[in-house]
């Protein structure tokens, strides 16, 4: 007579505790709660739905109370979920940054971007646009980007800045470049764009008084990035709007205020948030920071 699927079943569930009994040369029996061994086929149909007891030795276990036996139960339903794995999308080509871009995790600006992506890298897209953002893998991830500012091209460096006599002290928009009280301490290692935008927010804003200007750490190490650290949000956020307001005038890359950002290059999108970094300091709500070209 041929095997009942069934009997298989039970079997392979009680086989893993027959293997380690032999392993310690002990043989301890096993059997099914419901006479597995004699009955009629016919009379198992008729026990599928019945709670199952399994017989191991002398003891014997509900299924319900045994991690391996549950498993193995479960493993056996028709009517499981199945996970379907997402299919990572193909690569279609490699673009250029043109400006620094926020990386978002779906293609809306919403919540708080998960980094900032350096301009002049190239990302990964898969040729997927959507609400003007551009789908890109990202660290094996599905990411967006702004799709305006991705070029096939390699963004070209500025152009090394002409040297030009100094301006007037006073330019037709009424911006001062006037020496500053320390101009010799934060004008050290600055360059000459850079000391004509210090210049200007310090005379505007007089009541600052502590600056950073060169040292070994991102756009300060190329000497043209000011910090102009404030008291009060209100004189943070009049400083930062002043320089908006003068970005052609000083020559501004970019402005950076209580952990958002802002370029002339984008400048219709006006304030961008950033990612936190963890202290006022890191996300700039006790200074703001100006970089020139």
């Amino acid at each position: 007579m041929a095997e009942h699927p069934l009997r298989r079943r039970l079997l392979k569930l009680v086989l893993p505790a027959t293997a380690a009994t032999v392993a310690t040369g002990v043989v301890v029996g096993v059997s099914v709660a419901g006479g597995l061994g004699g009955a009629d086929p016919s009379d198992l149909a008729a026990d599928v739905h019945k709670p199952l007891r399994v017989n191991l030795g002398s003891s014997e276990v509900d299924p319900a109370d045994s991690p391996y036996l549950s498993d193995r139960l479960g493993s056996f339903s028709r009517s499981a979920k199945r996970v379907t794995l997402q299919e990572k999308p193909e690569v279609k080509d490699r673009e250029w940054m043109t400006t620094a871009l926020n990386l978002w995790p779906t293609p809306e600006e919403k919540g708080e971007p998960i980094d900032v992506l350096k301009s002049g890298d190239q990302v990964s897209v898969t040729g997927v646009e959507q609400n003007g953002f551009a789908q890109i893998l990202y660290d094996d991830q599905i990411r967006w980007v702004n799709a305006d500012y991705l070029s096939d091209e390699k963004p070209k460096p500025p152009e090394p800045e002409p040297e030009t006599e100094a301006p007037s002290p006073e330019s037709p928009a009424g911006v001062s470049f006037a020496p500053c009280p320390d101009g010799s301490d934060t004008e050290s290692g600055l360059t000459s764009s850079a000391v004509n935008m210090f210049r200007a927010v310090c005379n505007a804003f007089p009541e600052l008084s502590s600056y950073g200007g060169y040292d070994a750490h991102g756009e300060h190490s190329s000497g043209q990035a000011v910090d102009f650290m404030i008291s009060d949000s209100s004189t943070g956020q009049a400083v930062a709007d002043w320089v908006r307001d003068h970005a052609s005038e000083l020559n501004v890359y970019d402005v950076i205020w209580a952990q958002h950002i802002w370029t002339p290059e984008r400048a219709s999108e006006g304030w961008r948030l950033m990612p936190d970094r963890g202290s006022d300091t890191a996300n700039h709500y006790d200074h703001v920071h100006v970089s020139v070209n």
